[in-house]
């Protein structure tokens, strides 16, 4: 997909990477970039790229069908949804109590579900869309020390998946962007076990925002902004309990 002349929503785009994709959408051509947050941020981004702002929180149905539904009134078609909004936070094991483990799970998973079940009807009917979902290269891997980050974050991937193999002959593309540390307030507000994995290598969000148009012109499933992702997939795939057995070593050292 080329972006010129579409009509854009950016979930989570009122910071880190969706505000970079909301730039970026808006710098590459895009008709309107309608950035959405459920913070007030999503005004300022909004203004800098001559879009529109909407406040909605994601993780919760009744939002976004009525986001989607204001979109399609107002511009008559989306064609390009990035659910993008994700949470993460400190450490979470065993501990983590029922509440906070449906936080996760609203928010890195339904709110994919939701959008996905709000956009693809008038995507369907008018012959094509794309579906832009933002999980994590913990979706492919894991997450040291956050059992519902990694957890969620796997169930992203696979519902990205779903929706391709479910809907890719139908008209609709799917891209899975899938990247490890990014300099961004998750990462900051991120448990020391991670920020020590990640902050190494960690990237600013604009060379995540540079991927995804790459990604989507090439119109590639897994959008992987750290190269490295791709042999450490491999890695695992080629012998799971090897994998598990450095991963573990990994956790020692951390």
């Amino acid at each position: 997909m080329n972006v010129v002349d579409r009509i854009v929503v950016v979930t989570g785009g009122g910071s880190g990477i969706g505000r970079a994709l909301c730039r970026r959408f808006a710098d590459e051509g895009a008709r309107t970039v309608i950035v959405v947050d459920q913070h007030t941020s999503a005004r300022d981004v909004a203004s800098g790229v001559a879009g529109e702002a909407v406040i909605a929180d994601v993780g919760i149905e009744g939002d976004v069908t009525q986001l989607v539904q204001g979109v399609i009134d107002r511009h008559g078609r989306i064609d390009l949804f990035c659910s993008n909004a994700g949470i993460g936070g400190g450490e979470a094991g065993l501990e983590t109590d029922g509440a906070r483990w449906q936080d996760f799970w609203q928010v890195n998973v339904m709110a994919h579900v939701y959008a996905a079940r709000a956009v693809l009807p008038s995507m369907l009917a008018a012959g094509g869309g794309y579906l832009l979902q933002t999980a994590s290269a913990a979706g492919l891997l894991t997450q040291i020390g956050s059992a519902p980050y990694a957890v969620t974050k796997h169930a992203a991937v696979a519902f990205a998946e779903w929706l391709a193999i479910t809907y890719g002959d139908r008209g609709i593309k799917v891209s899975c962007l899938c990247p490890q540390g990014v300099r961004t307030p998750m990462l900051e507000e991120a448990s020391a076990v991670a920020r020590n994995l990640l902050g190494e290598s960690a990237i600013e969000p604009e060379v995540v925002a540079d991927a995804v148009i790459e990604g989507l012109a090439a119109e590639r499933f897994l959008i992987l902004p750290h190269p490295e992702v791709a042999e450490y997939f491999k890695r695992k795939a080629a012998d799971y309990d090897r994998w598990l057995r450095g991963m573990r070593r990994l956790q020692q050292r951390l």
